[in-house]
């Protein structure tokens, strides 16, 4: 398993979620859901993707992204929850071949594009050009963003800092990715949500691209939230994770 993850919790607690963070971003980041995720009683791992926090990237490939993380399955390794945001989504979704057959898992992914377009690639590649060539400061992140705590945007510019200006290439040899094949055909073991930013505030989850009248797949559209859930409403995001019900 790479060393290159952050961890909170105990990890002989009797539940595991594995946090997959998006484009510019770092393992850290999740800081916010995670420490939500312990006081429900969770283990909690997010690693660094190839390409950020300080890790190289030199293959670009989608499934390369996923067979780095190949380890964090090894010895029958599961996991309850599985969370990804934006970029994350597809590779969270890439997962699902490690996961075993006879344990249900809950993936949940944050503002998610399902068919990411040509026109798309070229939108991400200039936006992970401008972040990279001049990184913002934390204060600068949170006049752009009142609903961040300061936390959130000084983890927002370390994301950004470290990340390997080469990963850029991911938008240049790509042409499109899709989710919807495999959002159609879930297997028994995996429920999916979706939960998708408003489309009025530049969401990446395009609604129409969502397959429809697939079992197991669920999705919450929240209305004034923009691309960053996690940041601007993380009690949304905890209230998709199943918890035990106390007993009344």
């Amino acid at each position: 398993m790479s060393n290159s993850a952050s961890q909170w919790g105990s990890p002989t607690a009797s539940r595991r979620a594995l946090l997959i963070h998006g484009m510019t971003m770092c393992s850290n980041s999740w800081e916010g859901i995670a420490q939500r995720l312990v006081a429900e009683g969770f283990f909690v791992i997010a690693p660094n993707l190839l390409g950020h926090g300080g890790r190289r990237c030199t293959n670009y490939q989608i499934s390369e992204f996923a067979e780095d993380l190949r380890p964090y399955f090894a010895l029958d390794t599961s996991y309850d929850v599985i969370m990804g945001h934006s970029f994350g989504c597809f590779v969270t979704l890439s997962l699902l071949p490690f996961l075993p057959k006879t344990k249900e898992t809950t993936i949940i992914l944050v503002d998610p594009a399902i068919e990411f377009t040509e026109a798309q690639f070229k939108n991400s590649q200039n936006v992970f050009l401008r972040l990279t060539a001049k990184v913002e400061t934390a204060e600068e992140h949170m006049a752009e963003n009142p609903a961040w705590s300061r936390r959130d945007c000084v983890l927002r510019t370390l994301g950004i800092a470290m990340v390997d200006p080469d990963t850029v290439e991911v938008f240049k040899r790509n042409i499109s990715w899709s989710s919807s094949g495999l959002l159609k055909n879930l297997p028994p073991h995996i429920k999916v949500t979706i939960l998708a930013s408003d489309p009025k505030l530049d969401a990446s989850c395009v609604l129409e691209h969502i397959p429809r009248d697939v079992e197991r797949l669920n999705v919450k559209v929240f209305t004034g939230i923009g691309h960053w859930i996690q940041y601007e409403c993380p009690d949304a995001i905890m209230d998709a994770i199943p918890l035990p019900r106390a007993k009344l």
